[in-house]
């Protein structure tokens, strides 16, 4: 899109100055695993899995200006600098050489961790999985996460304004959320407000004293990922509900004057912990199901709210004066687990659940899943057909990066359809497969 400053400043020189593209643009920062040069060194004739890793916006650019200007690219010329890493080394070398080079726009760290399985499969649910339509309404709506920045804009870029308005109803703009929202709602309801303060990036991110929410995301999703299910899906989104209306809640309050990210986080940790202590869970599927918080709940934020404002603004003495930095310490979150005190009445415990129950939703959450995923893996195998695994045999009897077991299952991919691997040989394909991708496997579609 031509939105952007930088941009519109590249549009604008490839359609009225295209021989100045080259001066005024920064280029591209590309990586490869090997390289093959003419004699001379001059040219190349061959680059094994080339990656733009900053340069993004002027490879975009220069295509949309083609796509929609029609644009005489033919004295557009563009500088790269080409790196060659080897394979072992890509994933810790590219995130820090497009950290460090990027200069035209604000990189996040949280974008450097866009592509894990987690974030696939969030994005996967958040286009499938519709909401309960609210009280009073009959449009069903989506909770659209954005895995990585400019998907929600881009989804309405090249439509008309019918279907974007249709886009719009099914996917409203206060349903979506990024990354970094997650990491805010999840730790604020681990228990982590202090986390939650030092800011979107570092309490994605973590520091050498915090784990972050990438730290937590590692562990949660494990071997299998199985974890990582609808079900925990709707109890992210409900745990979203609670952080996006309480924060409407304490911007209304009469003694409301400001550091209203730092009384939300506290506000819902202090509520999570005595939940926690009596063994007991909220019951996020039940306000998944009505879209909102039950008024019990509603009414003991409010209160604890007031509370913890009151715990947060007024720090200790000889502690710092200002309010943002003494909410970032992990004393700030101790005075007001100890200070604010919570009474979960019997109109608030209707919303709670024990533990069996939880735990038997999780089951069932992880079990799904696991069957969804075999369904998956044998569908994916089936659709590529055997063409294509037989290409992925005869770049391994020249690489040889497969195991005999992995093989074995291989040909019998090769053989569909008269053959088909069963569940779990197809999970071990899916993983043999991006392993083999990995170290340089490629068909061209």
């Amino acid at each position: 899109q031509f939105r952007g400053k930088v941009n519109k400043g590249m549009g604008n020189t490839i359609k009225n100055e295209p021989e100045m593209f080259f001066s005024y643009n920064n280029g591209i920062c590309a990586t490869a695993e090997d390289v093959k040069t003419t004699s001379s060194n001059t040219g190349l004739l061959k680059v094994k899995n080339l990656q733009i890793v900053n340069g993004g916006q002027t490879t975009a650019s220069i295509f949309t200006a083609l796509q929609k200007e029609k644009a005489d690219l033919s004295n557009v010329y563009v500088q790269v600098k080409l790196s060659v890493i080897e394979a072992s080394q890509v994933e810790k070398i590219v995130p820090r050489i497009s950290e460090y080079s990027n200069t035209q726009n604000k990189v996040n760290a949280a974008d450097f961790f866009s592509n894990h399985p987690f974030h696939l499969r969030m994005e996967e649910f958040s286009r499938r999985l519709w909401a309960p339509s609210p009280e009073g309404s009959i449009q069903e709506t989506r909770w659209f996460y954005e895995r990585a920045r400019g998907q929600y804009a881009n989804q309405q870029a090249n439509i008309t304004k019918a279907a974007q308005k249709k886009f719009l109803s099914q996917n409203p703009r206060c349903q979506m959320f990024t990354k970094t929202d997650l990491a805010k709602y999840y730790l604020s309801m681990d228990e982590a407000p202090h986390e939650v303060s030092l800011g979107a990036q570092k309490a994605f991110s973590g520091t050498p004293r915090t784990q972050g929410w990438v730290g937590r995301v590692t562990k949660l999703w494990g071997k299998t990922g199985h974890d990582i299910n609808e079900i925990w899906f709707k109890r992210t989104i409900a745990k979203a509900i609670l952080f996006k209306e309480l924060d409407k809640l304490v911007y209304r309050m009469p003694w409301y004057g400001g550091y209203k990210a730092n009384v939300v986080t506290y506000t819902l940790a202090k509520f999570a912990n005595p939940v926690r202590e009596a063994g007991l869970y909220v019951d996020y599927l039940a306000i998944w199901e009505k879209q909102k918080l039950p008024e019990p709940v509603e009414a003991l934020l409010s209160d604890i709210a007031e509370e913890v404002n009151e715990v947060i603004c007024n720090p200790p003495e000889g502690m710092t004066t200002n309010i943002g930095e003494w909410a970032k310490k992990e004393p700030c979150w101790d005075k007001v687990r100890d200070k604010v005190v919570v009474d979960l009445s019997n109109d608030v415990r209707e919303s709670l659940i024990d533990y069996e129950e939880s735990r038997e939703r999780e089951k069932v959450g992880s079990r799904t899943q696991e069957i969804q995923d075999t369904i998956h893996a044998q569908t994916y195998i089936v659709e590529k057909g055997a063409s294509y695994w037989q290409q992925l045999r005869d770049w391994n009897s020249l690489n040889r990066k497969l195991i005999p077991r992995e093989i074995s299952i291989l040909n019998i991919a090769c053989s569909l359809p008269r053959k088909i691997p069963n569940d779990k040989q197809s999970v071990a394909l899916l993983k043999a497969e991006v392993r083999a991708k990995s170290e340089g496997f490629y068909v061209s579609d």
